[in-house]
């Protein structure tokens, strides 16, 4: 029941900034009509509910059989088996993962239909699954993370030359997306089963991280090459009709329960079948052991459910119309507050930035402080949605000139600062873009494009995530480099120290 209430805590935490903030608005500078605010609270309501039942059924079930599976391949010893294995597996969490749904439907719905959902769901997941394969055999190879970063930032790099603007924001939004609540924990788990397989503790500390960010370069590589291929030319982008009116808001909940309650099954049904014939198979736990793992399944199925249910309620709906609402007004400082506001606030307490955080004090032995790691994270991603506002409002400003300097300063800093910080950096690159931000902080910024006359829906509307996903490996690698200076500092000082007691003596 403890854990229970600590996951409410966090969710609370997560969500309840944001239902702050939009109330405030509502009172002063951004009214909302009564329906769309009582649709909003209902979603907030249906949200904090179910993220918490997800979440803490991802503890009891998914997050333990990313572990099991982790070290079953990795006892197998056969290379073949491993990639076979990593491979589906990979697509499958990728396919699971609710953030990523929720980015392709709203790509689906802005672009009418011209870049698929389902399409996009799948490449993703390809890319996701072909990255995570070879990022756990760099841990089983002891590739040093930063060679592996170095190649497949420049593949992009490469590929973006001939990529669309459109498909390039889409991109990197996909790569931030991707890693949410479903994948990070299983990734993490994946990771640390594999490499505490390894002899020396002090690599396998360092191959506990960089696998979530090594894997997310496989949604951005997945959607450059299906642009690549699918030459359907520039996308033409805009934003559905409001559904929320006097006389559906319930019907709006209500029509959707079935069809969001089907869709959590199919995503999550790959995930259960892969258990089953491990169980089968390898794993062979007992009756309460498979009895606890089936409970945990069962509830992240209900909390996803819930969750889908309240962000396509009303929850995303308002963003968009909060968006839309302050960029049309004289002065475009209170957008630009309120997208600094949505930054800091929403990664304090996103579930999968908190599992890295706690991750990252237990391996260091509590040296790097977890609130540290958050403090930078909060920073960072504030500053990122105030940028994706900014270059929205400024036409000149163009999603490329933040990603080439700033995805090219994380290359280069990855060989300045430890191992430990470079898995680490990038990985929170992937968990600080988590469901708050996937939904709402999206949803906002994507109003502000529909409302500017000179941005474009598609290619200003999304790009947001990409910069959230950025700004915090910057962020952490800057850490790093302080904790590495420090360090030494330390060292020569106690040198210094034995020195001079020695020369007393």
């Amino acid at each position: 029941m403890s854990e229970l209430t600590g996951k409410l805590k966090e969710v609370l935490a997560s969500v309840l900034p944001i239902t702050v903030i939009v109330i405030i608005l509502h009172f002063t500078v951004s009214p909302l009509e009564p329906d769309m605010l009582y649709a909003f609270l209902i979603g907030s309501a249906l949200v904090i509910i179910g993220l918490t039942i997800f979440l803490f059924g991802i503890d009891q079930g998914l997050e333990p059989i990313g572990h099991d599976i982790g070290n079953a391949i990795t006892h197998s010893n056969r290379y073949a088996v491993i990639i076979t294995v990593s491979l589906i597996l990979g697509f499958f969490i990728s396919f699971a993962e609710p953030d990523l749904h929720i980015l392709a439907k709203q790509v689906d719905s802005v672009t009418s239909g011209q870049f698929n959902d389902m399409l996009m769901v799948a490449v993703v997941s390809v890319g996701i699954g072909v990255m995570m394969t070879l990022g756990l055999l760099r841990i089983l190879k002891n590739v040093r993370l930063k060679y592996v970063f170095t190649g497949a930032y420049a593949l992009i790099l490469i590929l973006s030359i001939f990529s669309s603007p459109d498909f390039l924001a889409i991109s990197f939004d996909a790569s931030g997306a991707t890693t949410g609540a479903i994948t990070v924990p299983f990734m993490l788990a994946l990771a640390a089963g594999i490499s505490a397989m390894k002899k020396d503790s002090r690599v396998s500390e360092a191959d506990s991280f960089g696998l979530v960010g090594i894997s997310s370069t496989g949604a951005i590589l997945g959607v450059l090459i299906a642009g690549l291929f699918l030459k359907s030319g520039k996308l033409n982008g805009a934003l559905p009709e409001p559904e929320i009116t006097s006389d559906s808001l319930w019907a709006v909940y209500g029509s959707k329960l079935l069809h969001i309650a089907w869709e959590a099954f199919l995503t999550l049904l790959p995930i259960i079948v892969a258990y089953i014939l491990f169980q089968i198979f390898s794993f062979k736990h007992k009756r309460s052991r498979v009895i606890d793992t089936v409970r945990g399944i069962i509830l992240t199925f209900v909390g996803l459910v819930l969750f889908l249910l309240g962000v396509n309620g009303g929850f995303m709906e308002v963003g968009t119309q909060l968006g839309i609402r302050l960029a049309s007004m004289d002065s475009y400082v209170p957008a630009l507050i309120v997208a600094a506001l949505l930054g800091l606030t929403t990664v304090l307490a996103e579930p999968a930035v908190h599992v890295l955080t706690n991750q990252v004090e237990d391996i260091t032995g509590g040296s790097v402080k977890r609130i540290f790691v958050l403090i930078f994270l909060s920073i960072a991603v504030g500053m990122s949605i105030l940028m994706a506002a900014l270059r929205i409002l400024v036409p000149s400003i163009k999603l490329w000139m933040y990603l080439l300097p700033g995805f090219g300063l994380a290359v280069v800093l990855a060989f300045f600062v430890p191992d430990l910080f470079v898995g680490m950096a990038f990985d929170a690159g992937g968990v600080a873009s988590g469901p708050m931000t996937a939904t709402f902080s999206l949803a906002f910024v994507q109003g502000i494009a529909a409302q500017v006359p000179t941005a474009d829906l598609v290619a200003d509307g999304f790009g947001m995530i990409a910069v959230v996903a950025m700004m915090p490996i910057i962020a952490i690698e800057l850490l790093g480099a302080l904790y590495q200076f420090q360090s030494r500092k330390a060292s020569n000082a106690a040198a210094v120290l034995n020195e001079q007691e020695g020369n007393h003596e």
